[in-house]
């Protein structure tokens, strides 16, 4: 059994202290693999550069040659079979879902930063131990066999099970098919149990009943509740890592919205790309890129569900889900990308820039562009098959066929299912709105109309944006120019960071609004490069950042109203 612990001496320096002792193997070189990304965030992070003081030792603690042979691979050469143990630091300073960090209140460790592999022993079980005080409790899926010592089955078990250690866990627990979910709270907050509980057995019920079983025999949800505005998510295999804050606010409508969407769709991820997962990943390789064309099905279809069961089973009203959908569209339709990269190409090239803002309009999210792709699918299969079937069918027949025997999907697996499903071709949909780069528009108001609702297009209220097409924001000393619509009045004069001085003279501060309205022609003066420049707007008949969302018709038939309440499982 490889045995990792870890330790630290002085918390302030965020440094831990990791040993990993291997036993004697029978090979001419032993070669140790640190992770280069992480499953559920497609890019290459490499965790290596945080890695401090490696070092190799004997049975005999006698120093053991070792090499460097790629930027997160060592080998240590083999003379005869003995233990080794090797030595090192890890920098645990990244306080988001998928980082680690130490402080004088607690270690929170993601094992896919910091704990190596042994290449070619991945499927053995391994142990760690943590050197924490003796009054600090252990939040984590593995199973834990004293009170500070976890075991995994394997390597991957292993890093996929993130941990937060402390004393100042607060924690609840529910049963649902008399599967226990854990709720675990770290951070100053006060969570109202009652409310928390009731709503986590709503979705956690309405995802088993959707799928029909559970891929694990527990469940962790971690929250790590901050004192500063946070917003992020990882999945695990029976575990999410939730950061959040501020804290004093965890119980207010709006963060208890975001703890509520982000918990239903990180649970939704144990199925969908946990399980049910692309072809690409099977297995998952550490070392580099995992290219996958599926994104839309593994994000996208997760960041619809994730609201939309909400909706489902009543804890979010029609207005609260309708408000959370209209967000997505508002992100979507703001972004020029989507007439120039697919969902299916923009998923491949998370690996390129998928998490950064990237150039303007190169290309869509897979969550947002993905979510509206799951809703239209879902209404045109409700539609053709006058409600018999439905995504839910397609997400059912993955988990059956793909996730249960552990067979990655394809691109052409994922299409002829969902054909299977609506008992008919889609190819025009794969065509357009998957692989392609038609307008979404119409394909999403008549999916919509199916149940009662339309597409409704509304003039952007900030007069930038309707009149000019550019939105701003300020980045703590000016107001920069941050988005420009192509072809817009402001495309002709404006460039993205141009810092906003003055309107026909007038200083902006705080004003823009007000001055915009006292004329129609503009003159702006501004900072572009540290050079002072003046630019005219001018504005033509068009309308520009329109506004799309989701709305009831105001006359709807019987049929529609069936329609919408067999989708939503609410009153129209």
């Amino acid at each position: 059994m490889i045995q990792y612990f870890i330790s630290y001496t002085n918390p302030l320096t965020s440094f831990i202290q990791i040993r990993m002792v291997i036993p004697a193997l029978d090979t001419a070189a032993v070669q140790l693999q640190l992770p280069a990304w992480r499953p559920g965030r497609y890019e290459l992070q490499n965790f290596a550069q945080k890695i401090q003081q490696f070092r190799v030792v004997d049975a005999q603690e006698q120093p053991v040659k070792f090499k460097k042979i790629t930027k997160d691979c060592w080998q240590i050469p083999v003379s005869q079979p003995t233990e080794l143990t090797v030595l090192y630091n890890f920098y645990a300073h990244q306080m988001d879902a998928g980082g680690s960090w130490l402080d004088e209140t607690q270690l929170y460790i993601n094992p896919v930063n910091c704990l190596m592999s042994v290449v070619g022993q991945e499927n053995q079980p391994c142990q760690l131990q943590l050197a924490i005080p003796t009054n600090w409790q252990i939040a984590c899926g593995l199973k834990q066999i004293n009170q500070n010592t976890l075991e995994a089955a394997t390597y991957e078990e292993l890093v996929d099970s993130p941990l937060i250690a402390s004393t100042g866990l607060q924690h609840q627990a529910y049963l649902v098919n008399n599967i226990p979910f854990h709720v675990w709270f770290q951070g100053d907050c006060q969570p109202d149990w009652e409310i928390i509980l009731s709503d986590f057995k709503k979705f956690t019920q309405e995802q088993l009943t959707l799928f029909q079983d559970f891929p694990v025999t527990d469940y962790h949800f971690l929250n790590q509740i901050l004192p500063y505005r946070f917003y992020h998510g990882v999945e695990h295999s029976n575990s999410t890592v939730i950061t959040l804050g501020p804290g004093e606010l965890v119980m207010t409508q709006d963060l208890y919205k975001e703890l509520l969407g982000v918990s239903c769709h990180e649970l939704f991820h144990t199925w969908n790309i946990k399980q049910i997962r692309p072809a690409e990943m099977m297995p998952y390789d550490y070392t580099g890129e995992n290219y996958f064309r599926t994104g839309y099905v593994a994000e996208g279809i997760t960041t619809y569900y994730g609201d939309y069961l909400l909706a489902r089973c009543g804890v979010f009203s029609v207005d609260q889900y309708f408000t959370e959908l209209n967000e997505v569209l508002r992100k979507h339709f703001d972004d020029f990308g989507q007439y120039h990269l697919s969902v299916a190409d923009s998923s491949f090239d998370l690996w390129l820039d998928g998490y950064k803002p990237g150039i303007p309009d190169r290309k869509v999210s897979i969550y947002h562009k993905g979510c509206i792709a799951a809703l239209i699918l879902d209404l045109e299969i409700r539609k053709i098959t006058a409600n018999q079937k439905s995504l839910d069918d397609v997400m059912r027949s993955l988990w059956q066929q793909f996730g249960k025997t552990h067979l990655g999907y394809t691109e052409q697996d994922y299409q002829q299912l969902v054909e299977a499903v609506a008992g008919q071709s889609l190819q025009t949909y794969f065509d357009e709105v998957i692989n392609g780069i038609v307008p979404v528009h119409e394909w999403l108001n008549r999916a919509l109309n199916y149940v009662g609702c339309t597409l409704h297009a509304e003039t952007n209220a900030g007069m930038t944006e309707a009149r000019f097409g550019f939105k701003t924001t300020f980045n703590g000393t000016h107001l920069v120019v941050s988005y420009i619509e192509p072809n817009s009045p402001a495309a002709q004069v404006l460039a993205t960071d141009d810092e906003l001085v003055a309107l026909n003279g007038r200083k902006i501060e705080g004003n823009l609004a007000g001055l915009l309205q006292q004329t129609e022609t503009v003159e702006l003066t501004l900072f572009r490069n540290k050079m002072l420049r003046t630019a005219t707007l001018v504005p033509d008949s068009k309308s520009y950042l329109t506004k799309y969302l989701v709305r009831k018709l105001p006359v709807s038939s019987p049929a529609q109203k069936e329609n919408f309440k067999n989708w939503i499982n609410q009153e129209f």
